[in-house]
This record gives C-alpha cells, structure tokens and sequence, in this order.
C-alpha cells in the first residue's frame, strides 16, 4: 500500500494568510501609535536632562549659556563670551557632543526664553514648527 502524502489545501492556506492580516491590520496601528508615544516621552526626559544640567551651568557660573553657545556650553567650555569661570571638568552631560532628539533633528536652545531663563524645544517628528500629535512641538515649558 502506498503512504498518501497530506499537504496543506490552498483555502487552508488562504484562511491562515487572511487571519494573520486581520491580526496585522488590528495589532499594527496600536503598536506604531505607541512607538510615537515613547519617542515624545523620551525626548520630554532628555529636555528635563538638559534643564538639570543647564541648572547647575547657572549655579557653577553664575549665568546660562546664551543662544549662541548653545546647549554645546554643556559639552565643552564655551570659547565666546561670556566664558564661564567655574566650569566643570568633563562638562554637564556624559555626552561626547550634544544628543538629537528622537527623530534625529537638533534641540534648539534659545536664551532668554520667551517665558523663562531660556527655551529649549524639539519640532516633534515632523521637524517643523507646530504640528499635531507626534508632530506638535515639545518644550521645556510643556
């Protein structure tokens, strides 16, 4: 007697390819929404890193680096006045220069702010003023 090979039936097949779509359609937006979510976050935490260490700039030197220093004065010393006196060896961060946000653009760094000593924004994913949602700017002031 011979041995009758068993395969899979192409409907079989296309139940299982339709079930993982439905999966896929349900599950994919959930999880690239909440990628957005923690790269909001982790660039609010990296702006609160940047405000503790432009704090104790202030408290070492007695001012904040100006706009055209920029958030580099917590990296290395400054060479453009005003040059800070009492800076801290090794700088204000454990960073080798200053780090991007989360979608790979550059904080920018403005002193005096517009409601404080100074701002600190990132334009949110889309790199460009306002935006909504991931997109919306994100401040120091938020």
């Amino acid at each position: 007697m011979k041995a009758r090979k068993r395969g899979f039936t192409l409907i079989e097949i296309m139940v299982v390819v339709v079930i993982i779509g439905l999966l896929a359609a349900l599950v994919g937006p959930r999880v690239i929404g909440q990628s957005e979510a923690a790269k909001v976050t982790a660039a609010k935490t990296q702006i609160k890193s940047f405000e503790q260490a432009l704090e104790l700039f202030h408290l070492n030197n007695g001012f904040f680096p100006t706009t055209a220093q920029g958030l580099r004065a917590l990296v290395e010393k400054p060479a453009i006045r005003p040059e800070p006196m009492n800076y801290q060896k090794g700088g204000y961060i454990n960073a080798r220069s200053v780090p991007k946000d989360q979608w790979g653009n550059d904080f920018i760094y403005i002193c005096p702010g517009e409601n404080g000593d100074y701002d600190i924004i990132s334009l949110g994913a889309d790199g460009r003023e306002g935006g909504t949602d991931a997109a919306a700017d994100i401040t120091n002031r938020d």
